[in-house]
């Protein structure tokens, strides 16, 4: 439960302590029972689940995952990052969809230590995995945005706070998600999360407008309007009220069709509206329904500057003298501030990795040029905010010396992928690698016209249907599977065109044609010359995709999806990236346990 605003931290470092030692200590008594054989595997499983630690197709190894509320990092909480997947990891860590971090292959025994490490910088693990309420996810630019209706970080803390390690939700009928956005085109993606909060001003009172039941995996489903507006006191009794809704109207039975958006659909929306307001009366007579939340808590969060500082030193003149790839790192990856003489820079992650020393590099510089803060992006790139204008050379610079200076942010280059079969039981193909396969096809001689023409799309990869990868919300999305040709089977991937999460809420992509893996980079470029060739004067490419015919789209592609076993070439029973023929190695997933 929230303490009272009096008592609330007020310092950056106390802002972002999530940690508890005490969860470290419960992990070891549960590895020791387990250990011992007094639990069950099963029973250890769920229990490690709600502490971070998730099964990976690889056995003996675990993926650790650290929640970042509102995807905010200390510089201090960078370098604890960075030594713990150098320490206890394969030397980087992986940003996700929700602002947490991820480090695969890490050893059981070693999970204390680990978990310690983090918990002394202040960084949780707890409840990241499990049937609990997840990572809190908010707007990277929120407090910085000039467009936002007010900064939703303090909100999303408030949140994170209220709702860890409360006994009553540890055992949830499956996962729960909340985002926040600070403006009305839910950058934060909101329609696609449990509980969506978009910021608001009505009659000068600070609020949301409420969004439930959002959600992916195989059957995507838009958010429906809760509350038109909801003053801030009133957020954590609503969010409290959907949760009991769901944990006493959740279908325990079957998992796969457990999420809160199964609850609307059995019960529609009046029904469930409905069971809603009687929560809702349960939480009012607890004294929970309003709860105040201090919104001055995110001037705490970054250093007070008053004037841009000027370039200094080595790095300026070799900032200065970047030229043509400074130039276009400007365009893509550098955005105002709403604070004047500051700008907000984007790190681009390829595939979402970062190494040990890169974490550290990071840290340094956004102590350097920034505000001594870091923002995770839903992305899966890392954005450093309160940067003076005057010192962007200087900056860019510093990122091309630990190689993250590329540009391309947020453009059709930038491509979001899960994890895919190089780790996760449940995926087929090897998402990561068609992510990188694809930024490198649009980064050869034909196709660099075609990619700067379509550059706002899109593209997001997902090893499996279940949208980890977020394909259903893509401009150009694809989702791995496998055909059989013959007596033998390739990879491939499902094509999915024309989503996206704007003001109006969700469009989930159609889909239209499935291409051979190592293919589809190359359909990808025949879906741009399509563009080209057809687009209306003035049409951008998401509207485009949207309208044009599946049919023209089939015959775009049709040489690339036709394959037999006589004719097709080796090469495509391998998937991207493997030196052994594709076979199908999926396992049991632990998402729905």
């Amino acid at each position: 439960m929230s303490s009272p605003v009096a008592e609330r931290p007020r310092t950056a470092a106390d802002l972002l302590q999530f940690a508890d030692l005490a969860d470290v200590d419960q992990f070891i008594d549960g590895l020791r029972k387990f250990e011992s054989g007094e639990w069950t595997p099963d029973q250890f499983k769920v229990y490690r689940l709600n502490r971070g630690a998730y099964g990976q197709r690889q056995t003996d190894v675990n993926m650790l995952r650290i929640k970042l509320p509102a995807g905010v990092a200390s510089a201090a909480q960078l370098e604890a990052l960075g030594d713990a997947a150098e320490k206890y990891s394969r030397g980087f860590g992986h940003v996700t969809t929700r602002q947490n971090l991820q480090l695969h292959f890490c050893q059981l025994d070693r999970m204390p230590d680990l978990m310690r490490d983090l918990a002394e910088a202040g960084l949780t693990t707890k409840e990241a995995c499990g049937n609990t309420v997840r990572n809190v996810t908010g707007c990277p630019m929120a407090g910085a945005c000039a467009g936002e209706a007010f900064d939703v970080t303090p909100v999303a803390h408030a949140i994170a706070r209220e709702f860890v390690r409360r006994p009553e939700f540890q055992s949830l009928p499956r996962k729960f998600k909340i985002a926040l956005s600070g403006c009305s085109d839910d950058c934060a993606m909101g329609a696609i999360n449990d509980v969506g909060l978009i910021a608001t001003v009505v009659d000068g009172v600070r609020g949301f407008r409420m969004k439930v039941a959002g959600g992916l995996s195989t059957t995507p489903n838009g958010a429906h309007l809760l509350h038109e507006f909801l003053p801030i006191d009133r957020v954590l009794g609503a969010i409290e009220a959907v949760i009991r809704t769901f944990d006493a109207h959740g279908n325990r039975q079957n998992r796969m069709r457990a999420r809160l958006k199964y609850v609307v659909r059995k019960h529609g929306e009046a029904g469930f509206r409905l069971l809603y307001d009687n929560a809702l009366a349960e939480v009012r007579a607890a004294g929970r329904e309003l709860q105040p939340i201090d919104l001055a808590d995110g001037e705490s969060l970054s250093r007070s500057r008053t004037l841009p500082l000027a370039p200094t030193g080595d790095h300026a003149a070799l900032g200065e003298g970047a030229g043509e790839p400074l130039a276009r790192f400007r365009a893509s990856n550098v955005r105002a501030q709403k604070q004047r003489g500051f700008v907000a820079v984007t790190v681009r992650l390829v595939r979402g990795d970062a190494t040990s020393a890169q974490f550290r590099g990071l840290a340094d510089l956004a102590r350097r040029f920034g505000d001594g803060m870091a923002r995770f992006t839903i992305d899966q790139n890392l954005l450093l905010r309160f940067v003076p204008e005057a010192r962007i050379a200087e900056l860019h610079a510093g990122l091309a010396a630990i190689g993250l200076a590329e540009a391309g942010a947020g453009t059709i280059v930038d491509v979001t992928s899960c994890p895919g079969a190089e780790t996760c039981n449940l995926a087929v193909t090897g998402s990561r690698e068609l992510a990188s396969a694809v930024t490198a096809r649009l980064g050869e001689d034909d196709a660099l016209a075609l990619a700067a023409s379509a550059a706002g799309l899109s593209v997001k990869v997902s090893g499996c249907p279940n949208s980890c990868g977020q394909h259903h919300v893509a401009a150009i999305g694809f989702h791995g599977g496998m055909r059989r040709v013959g007596g033998r089977v390739i990879p491939e991937y499902t094509l999915h065109l024309g989503g996206g999460i704007d003001a109006t809420g969700a469009t989930f992509g159609r889909t239209v044609i499935k291409v051979p893996a190592r293919r589809a980079p190359a359909a990808l470029v025949k879906l741009l010359e399509l563009y080209e060739a057809k687009k209306a004067p003035g049409e951008d490419a998401l509207t485009f995709f949207r309208r044009i015919p599946d049919d023209a789209v089939k015959a775009a592609v049709a040489a690339l999806v036709k394959i037999d076993e006589a004719t097709a070439p080796a090469e495509d029973f391998f998937d991207l990236g493997d030196t052994r023929e594709f076979e199908v190695k999926t396992g049991v997933g632990e998402c729905a346990v």
